[in-house]
């Protein structure tokens, strides 16, 4: 089994962005997105995913945080994709749920080679200290549209705007490590098209 592990790089005028991931990873992260609740629901990622994320991103935060969150979410999909090569052997679909106190969320996701998202999450105020919380959902669409996979993120329940954002992230890093396990009964591409 060839390691599934990926480095890519993004330069644009806008942002610097290098991410590592290594999918059999034991969960060690380390993140530098100038942006530090963003960098805390990383480490959700990692931990719960048992993925080893590196991540170090330089954006135009003088003019706010929308480009870096954007960018960081592409950046990863595209590392997860390169990683995941051509899927043989995967489970391909994961879910979760996850609480923590009064929140709820479920997380559910297809390696399909389709991007998708479909995210129902409402904060009951618009900034966790001074993060935004509609970027959440910026970073999302970024991350599917360049790992190409369909993601279903819906909060069942919730008052804390941080346990909602944290029970998003936790159970996308468990869905996500569902996804791409191997599956022990698997022996080619989870698809009946033969690819995926």
């Amino acid at each position: 089994m060839s390691a599934r592990i990926a480095t890519v790089k993004r330069d644009t005028l806008e942002t610097r962005i290098q991410v590592r991931v290594n999918l059999d990873g034991a969960g060690h992260a380390q993140l530098a997105t100038g942006l530090p609740f963003l960098d805390h629901m990383l480490d959700q990622i990692a931990r719960h995913g048992l993925i080893d994320l590196d991540i170090a991103a330089q954006g135009d935060l003088h003019i706010d945080a929308h480009h870096t969150v954007e960018d960081v979410g592409i950046t990863l999909g595209q590392a997860i994709k390169q990683a995941l090569g051509d899927k043989h052997g995967i489970r391909r679909y994961g879910y979760a749920y996850v609480p923590l106190d009064e929140a709820l969320s479920r997380v559910v996701l297809d390696c399909s080679g389709r991007p998708g998202l479909e995210y129902a999450a409402e904060f009951p105020r618009a900034h966790i200290g001074e993060f935004d919380v509609d970027l959440f959902r910026e970073f999302f669409q970024g991350f599917v549209n360049h790992a190409l996979i369909t993601l279903h993120i819906d909060n069942l329940r919730g008052r804390n705007a941080h346990h909602i954002a944290e029970t998003v992230f936790k159970a996308f890093g468990r869905a996500l490590r569902m996804a791409v396990e191997f599956d022990p009964r698997m022996t080619g591409i989870p698809s009946t098209k033969g690819s995926l």
